[in-house]
């Protein structure tokens, strides 16, 4: 038996001598037919003639004409100009109030501050609870409660939700009602050390305070010249309520200040949530008040923490706050809006 390697060179051999021998036409023409259905190629086909000039100018040269460049002239000149249209990462163009008011109030006779006796801040009290009934004069807080955007409001109640779980209905409403407790409690021992500063006698400190006192100090010491603490403030012309913390100097700045306790780290604005919208709308609501004979543009949140670690601080500039400014007057227009609907529904 020959080897496998040869048996190529011996089939070559045979259709060689086949080839040579006078066959009949028959078998030479199907040889053929069989050839050419094998190498068969579409472009055989194709009217040469007719595309003479597209080959050439394709085959011109190694490098195509249809570059990028070109292939845009094409689009534009056949379709027109491109337009971009808005992805969804793309955020949509802020809104403005319909019935925008400015943050401070040009008409209002404000005293410097050199001839404002700060040794006794103002500490105007809340009205009566029937004078806020119905809903007559809401109050910041709630104003923002009910115009919490979805998702905010999704987180919130999940987190609600799984402290329930963890801690059972009746546990949870002993847990707020101790943090509630707690941040009244911090409230009242700051408004006593922020008294000390300015000579007043300091009272005892509250066991399980120390570590969000601690954690102020720092703030504390750049605080002076206060004006008012835990004061109530009515805007007179958009008739909303708020209970300011402080309005006093930070290196030399006038602001309103609200201090917040956290469990968790707040280093960023944006982790305060609806915070500076109520410091807006507190700077606003002061400036249009007159119980107060001075005018804020400035606001501060500062966040303390029961281990002690230093407070985060997030001061507003003038700029910032007309920012916020705007975002509260759209909230509240939104909350009178639901308000207007509520009160169709029950004359329906």
């Amino acid at each position: 038996m020959k080897p496998l390697q040869r048996i190529p060179v011996t089939c070559s051999r045979v259709i060689r001598d086949v080839l040579q021998v006078n066959v009949p036409a028959f078998l030479s023409t199907s040889c053929t037919c069989l050839s050419r259905k094998k190498n068969h190629n579409g472009y055989d086909e194709v009217n040469q003639t007719k595309y003479e000039s597209l080959v050439r100018n394709v085959t011109a040269s190694r490098v195509s004409p249809q570059t990028p460049d070109r292939l845009f002239e094409e689009d534009s000149f056949l379709f027109g100009k491109v337009v971009k249209s808005k992805t969804g990462t793309q955020t949509p163009e802020p809104k403005a109030p319909q019935n925008w008011v400015p943050l401070t109030n040009p008409d209002k006779v404000c005293l410097p501050l050199e001839k404002t006796d700060f040794d006794l801040p103002l500490k105007i009290s809340l009205p009566a609870r029937n004078h806020m009934a119905n809903n007559k004069i809401p109050s910041v807080t709630r104003i923002l409660q009910q115009t919490m955007p979805m998702e905010q409001a999704f987180y919130l109640e999940r987190w609600k939700q799984r402290m329930i779980m963890e801690l059972g209905e009746q546990g949870f409403a002993e847990y707020t009602a101790a943090l509630f407790s707690q941040g009244k409690q911090f409230h009242a021992q700051l408004e006593d050390l922020l008294l000390a500063l300015d000579g007043h006698h300091k009272k005892e400190e509250p066991e399980g305070l120390t570590g969000y006192l601690t954690s102020v100090q720092h703030v504390l010491t750049d605080i002076v010249g206060i004006k008012s603490l835990e004061s109530a403030v009515h805007h007179s012309q958009l008739q909303y309520l708020g209970l300011v913390d402080c309005v006093a100097e930070y290196r030399q700045k006038l602001c309103v200040i609200d201090w917040k306790t956290s469990e968790k780290p707040k280093p960023y604005l944006r982790d305060t949530f609806d915070n500076p919208l109520q410091i807006a709308a507190y700077i606003g609501a002061i400036n249009h008040d007159n119980n107060y004979n001075f005018q804020v543009n400035c606001g501060m949140i500062v966040v303390a923490y029961k281990d002690g670690s230093p407070a985060h601080t997030h001061f507003m500039e003038t700029d910032l706050c007309l920012h916020f400014w705007n975002k509260w007057l759209l909230r509240l227009e939104e909350y009178k809006k639901k308000k207007e609907e509520e009160e169709e529904e029950t004359k329906q």
